[in-house]
């Protein structure tokens, strides 16, 4: 590439002064105050604020009492300020992380150095380096060199356009040298010169109008299902429980006097207006207006666990799916291996040595002429920009891909500086598809010469003559050759990749490939394994996922990875290569899918395609990417997996990025997608279970003898507690090794398992016989009695009270949620270890604590708003002996259904 000078510091301050930098005016997001007017829209509120009114308005006549109102007035408020704070932190925080572990850095060239420079310091008149996978971040023009950009995200349009330096004055997209902000670098590279910055830039005035999609998840999907079903049930339900208050009313209280209940609508109107509002508040604490959100709460209270195990999530929908990951498509570069390549060797051809190959050390090793060879092609033929007397030691070898800069450390070109002779007629950039890379150059002495480097087998079979170590070239035979794919061919079941480099005297062209080649030799090149990757694919494999390496790489060089790292360990353990694989047809790959482990040689419409098939077998697919041709695959898949180092053209295809392209960390992603979901179904069973108690009582009390013994503002406070406070409280349980231990779910599972109708309707049904016991039994009452406690010492508009009555009522209001309250114990563990992991999830004891606390409270300070009555030791031992049984009754049920768990 010709020598790009970039704007010195001085230059930089003046451009930013006078045409400002390049962030783009954050897009206005609802305000708090506006989430709330939305959410006050929601039906259970605007039913809440319907029994608001006609509670105020039976107020003013003195049919009820004025604290009912403020009761539901209450309500309202915490309904929809509890959910619209939680709702708008979390988005927040969400936004906020998203945009520190976002950030992008660009390839800018600044004086005679090119630098990582962020993408909002970027200014009018910087010079861009440009390569395949780059984002463009401003408005410019070309300059130097020549790139294909796909414009799909300005105009729709999917075929790239060529950009080329020209001095036309033609603008828009068909341009042949302006480029946009936001448009992506398909292939090629080159220089750009910044003409826009910031909101001036044609990204930056549709801005406003881009929204990013979100993709719903399959288990919101499920909740919003549910939710629906539930509301259905509650609507209902509350009719039904209406008519019984009514039918308790007219027959056992008055005795069936039919005409008499309905002589004066002073009798019926009242009964008719409570029961309207029982069915209201009925409603209210039945449906789960919280169910929708739990993911989101659960994910704000692991967003930072997340990302301190290097996982971004950008997607919602991605950690809410990895928890049902059953296959796992990963690259190998960098995600199985360290990525770190390190050039090893090189080979030579030497017919003096057995299979005529010399294999040489270090550069310093090399003869003259084939040290100044391997010299020429590797700086000539890369896509980096090398700078060895950059002050930063990073900076000193820019761009490219790894296999590029790997191979100029080992020429040490990140310290000595080379002047290769020659100018640039042509390039072609490396591909996978091409598995080559060409620079077409013109010599100082009017030579023309192609340096060619790629798959070792590709280039070999190109070739039909060799460098010797004096500079001549002498034939290849076909028995050579055979017998050099052997010895290479066990180099790469040793693990190492091989490049191999020659030179032709004709051109190549990203159609054409140049034949008659003479090879120059073959660069070994060794990437270790991980660390934790053997551990990693271990975990994956005990969580029930199977875990597939795409590689680029030769067959035997990925088979003996596979092997290291414990992919391939059965018999029936298949590897292909990408030829082979082309060669079945979509019912022969799936047949195959489930004992496939290897994909060598492969190519990016492979990885789409095992994407699609596995799908159509029902798996639920990952997959990881990095490079601009990924894109596809993980578009496709149910939860794309970016890699942190790869082009973010592949981050912006992904639902997670994983920033330290570890395969640990994607085992982290899949840990947390499971526990949110364990969470949510721990969620559900308690609140079904206090809806099934609520409704029974409700619904089966009028035939007894008896009303809901609960009051509209009790079951507001319980409403509470099963809702917002219980969803914080289980959103805090910490992912357990024995989560890694259970199988995927399935796509069709349903949400509610059988272990979870056990504990919902076994522990519902005994809550509402404990409490019709408690109600009816006279022995019970007992308990409860007072010295001279008939005496009345509470009136509301419509009842009285005696002091046993109110003590009597006040206990089962304390058993009635602290019943609940024990009942988290149990649906927190599926074992018989109730506190089993409680110390790692301190908010579920700090809500479990505060529930216990206000209920004591409100009994002493409740007064006539909660209708309660102060309680003595004596009652309050009763209350925490009768409330308790639920723990024994659930650990007996556990016993016998321990098979279901």
């Amino acid at each position: 590439m010709q020598e790009v000078i970039g704007l010195s510091s001085k230059e930089v301050e003046e451009s930013r002064a006078k045409h400002g930098n390049n962030k783009l005016t954050e897009q206005e997001t609802e305000t708090f105050w506006g989430k709330l007017l939305e959410n006050l829209k929601d039906p259970m509120i605007i039913i809440l604020i319907v029994a608001l009114v006609i509670v105020i308005v039976l107020s003013i006549f003195g049919y009820t009492e004025w604290y009912e109102g403020v009761g539901i007035g209450v309500a309202v408020a915490l309904a929809t300020l509890v959910s619209t704070f939680s709702e708008f932190k979390n988005e927040q925080t969400f936004q906020k992380l998203q945009e520190e572990a976002s950030k992008i850095f660009i390839n800018v060239f600044r004086g005679k150095e090119l630098k990582l420079i962020g993408i909002d310091h970027i200014v009018v008149g910087d010079k861009i380096f440009l390569q395949p996978g780059d984002k463009i971040p401003a408005d410019g023009k070309m300059i130097v060199g020549m790139v294909k950009v796909n414009q799909a995200m300005l105009n729709g349009e999917p075929e790239p356009v060529k950009k080329i330096p020209s001095s036309e004055e033609s603008k828009g997209f068909d341009s042949i040298n302006e480029i946009f902000r936001g448009t992506i670098i398909e292939d090629g590279e080159g220089v750009m010169e910044v003409t826009q910055v910031g909101d001036g830039t044609l990204f930056g005035k549709l801005a406003k109008s881009l929204k990013g999609e979100e993709r719903i998840g399959p288990l919101r999907l499920k909740l919003s299902q549910l939710a629906n079903d539930i509301a259905k049930f509650g609507y209902v339900g509350a009719p039904l429980i209406a008519l019984a208050f009514m039918i308790n009313k007219i027959f056992i209280e008055h005795d069936g006097t039919v005409a008499e209940y309905f002589e004066t609508w002073q009798n019926f109107l009242p009964d008719f207006l409570s029961s309207l509002i029982l069915a209201v508040i009925i409603i209210v604490v039945v449906v789960p207006e919280g169910l929708p959100m739990m993911i989101a709460i659960v994910l704000a209270q692991n967003m930072k666990k997340l990302l301190k195990s290097n996982v971004l999530v950008r997607q919602l929908m991605g950690i809410e799916t990895a928890g049902s990951l059953n296959i796992l498509f990963s690259d190998k570069t960098g995600t199985i291996t360290k990525g770190a390549l390190d050039a090893v060797g090189f080979i030579t051809v030497d017919e003096s040595k057995p299979n005529n190959l010399h294999q040489l050390s270090g550069i310093d090793d090399f003869p003259n002429f084939s040290k100044d060879i391997l010299i020429k092609s590797l700086v000539i033929n890369t896509s980096c920009v090398i700078n060895p007397n950059a002050d930063k030691v990073e900076e000193r070898i820019l761009g490219g891909n790894s296999t590029d800069r790997t191979l100029l450390h080992y020429i040490k070109a990140d310290t000595v500086e080379y002047h290769p002779e020659g100018k640039v007629i042509s390039q072609v950039l490396f591909s996978s598809a091409r598995k080559f890379s060409s620079v077409f150059v013109e010599l100082n002495s009017g030579q023309k010469l192609t340096y060619l480097k790629g798959a070792a087998e590709k280039v070999l079979e190109l070739c039909t003559t060799y460098y010797a170590e004096d500079g001549t070239t002498k034939p290849l035979s076909s028995a050579q050759k055979d017998s050099m794919n052997a010895y290479l061919d066990g180099l790469a079941d040793d693990g190492y990749r091989i490049i191999g480099i020659a030179t032709s005297a004709t051109e190549a062209s990203e159609t054409n490939i140049p034949e008659n080649c003479e090879l120059v030799g073959f660069s070994l090149i060794r990437d270790e394994l991980r660390e934790d990757s053997k551990d990693a694919i271990s975990y994956l494999n005990q969580a029930g996922i199977q875990v597939v390496m795409l590689t680029g790489d030769r067959h035997g060089t990925a088979v003996a990875i596979s092997k290291d790292v414990g992919l391939m360990y059965d018999e029936n353990h298949v590897a292909l290569r990408s030829d082979e694989l082309n060669q079945m047809s979509d019912e022969e790959v799936k047949a195959i899918i489930p004992n496939l482990r290897v994909v060598s040689r492969c190519l990016p419409q492979d990885k789409t395609r095992l994407v699609k098939l596995a799908q159509s077998i029902d798996m639920v697919v990952g997959m990881t990417g990095d490079g601009v041709n990924d894109s596809p695959a993980l578009s496709n898949s149910d939860v794309g997996f970016g890699l942190g180092s790869g082009t973010e053209v592949a981050k912006e295809a992904s639902d997670i990025v994983i920033l330290d392209d570890r395969l640990s960390s994607i085992v982290s992603a899949v840990h947390y997608g499971r526990v949110i979901y364990r969470n949510v179904q721990k969620f559900i069973t308690f609140q079904l279970t206090v809806n099934v108690a609520a409704i029974l009582l409700a619904f089966i009390g009028p035939f007894l003898g008896f009303e809901l013994p609960l009051t509209m503002i009790q079951l507001l406070w319980i409403n509470l507690i099963m809702d917002t406070l219980a969803a914080l409280a289980f959103s805090g349980e910490p992912p357990l090794p024995h989560h890694l231990e259970e199988k995927p779910k399935s796509r069709d599972e349903e949400l509610i398992t059988k272990p979870m109708w056990s504990s919902i309707l076994g522990n519902g049904l005994f809550m509402t016989v404990l409490c019709i016991v408690f109600l009816k039994a006279e022995f019970v009452k007992q308990l409860f009695a007072r010295d001279g406690g008939d005496e009345i010492v509470f009136k509301s508009a419509n009842e009285a009270y005696s002091t046993n009555e109110i003590v009597f009522l006040t206990a089962f209001f304390a058993i009635f949620v602290f019943l609940n309250n024990f009942n988290k114990f149990n649906v927190r563990v599926s074992d018989l270890k109730l506190f089993n992991h409680i110390s790692k999830n301190q908010g579920f004891i700090r809500v479990v604590a505060i529930i216990f606390i206000v209920q004591v409270v409100l009994t002493y300070f409740g007064g006539e708003m909660f209708r309660t009555y102060a309680l003595n030791l004596n009652d309050w031992l009763w209350v925490m002996l009768i409330s308790f049984l639920i723990v024994p009754f659930d650990l007996i049920r556990k016993m016998i259904f321990k098979h279901e768990q």
